[in-house]
């Protein structure tokens, strides 16, 4: 459904339908008129979205998450989950670079932003990165609170960094949408392709292990204990 969506968005932005330019243009307006009558809140919107939501922010926090399981030897997950944002931000510039999208412009800018506008870059990574993490954690079966905990986070830092985006005045609501819809299309390609590619590797490394099992290796069974499970074999998690 998303990728539907997506297409259809994509279809009508790039042939400028009229109607969707004016939704567009009227709650950019409107947003605008309240972000210059509060610059408080610009600066916290600037911070939010230069710094905790920036898109290097997240590309650092999932090399962070590759090493981590480079060092735990789930070298195709670790593949996986770096090539999938590496090619979702060269697709997402693709995009950019094929639409050509003008930003807003104003006569009383509150930030600015360069490049082409759709789909917005901020909300694009944002999704795929979140959805990746989340992904990533229910693999190693993170408990069900953690996961909860992990899933409002990652609501809160998709959803927070596309109205920063549009508060600030240099996105369109189409580009916001576009950028999150884009996103949950790559992540949910990203988890199809890389089920595929486990099961025709069986027994390499932790990832594929929790792919076919629905467990971690580490993790004991129904009705065994830890000192029943035997040992992994060398190249397995430890």
């Amino acid at each position: 459904m998303s990728a539907v969506l997506s297409a259809v968005l994509l279809a009508l932005v790039a042939t400028a339908w009229p109607p969707l330019l004016s939704f567009d243009e009227s709650v950019a307006r409107e947003l605008h008129r309240w972000a210059v009558r509060q610059p408080t809140a610009v600066h916290v919107n600037r911070v939010l979205t230069d710094w905790v939501w920036d898109p290097w922010t997240m590309r650092a926090l999932i090399t962070a998450v590759c090493v981590w399981l480079a060092l735990r030897r789930e070298w195709l997950l670790a593949l996986c989950v770096a090539l999938s944002t590496l090619l979702g931000t060269l697709f997402q510039q693709g995009v950019k670079a094929a639409v050509d999208r003008q930003r807003p412009r104003w006569p009383d800018p509150v930030d600015s932003a360069h490049y082409a506008a759709f789909p917005s870059g901020h909300a694009m990574t944002a999704t795929v990165v979140c959805g990746l993490l989340l992904w990533v954690a229910a693999l190693h079966r993170v408990s069900a609170r953690w996961m909860r905990a992990a899933a409002v986070l990652a609501a809160v830092s998709v959803i927070g960094v596309g109205l920063t985006r549009l508060y600030l005045g240099v996105h369109w609501p189409t580009d916001v949408l576009a950028g999150w819809l884009m996103g949950i299309c790559w992540v949910l390609l990203t988890v199809l392709v890389y089920e595929r590619v486990a099961r025709r590797r069986p027994g390499r490394g932790a990832g594929a292990v929790v792919a076919r099992t629905g467990r971690s290796p580490a993790s004991p069974g129904p009705g065994s204990t830890a000192a029943d499970e035997p040992e992994g074999p060398a190249g397995g998690t430890r």
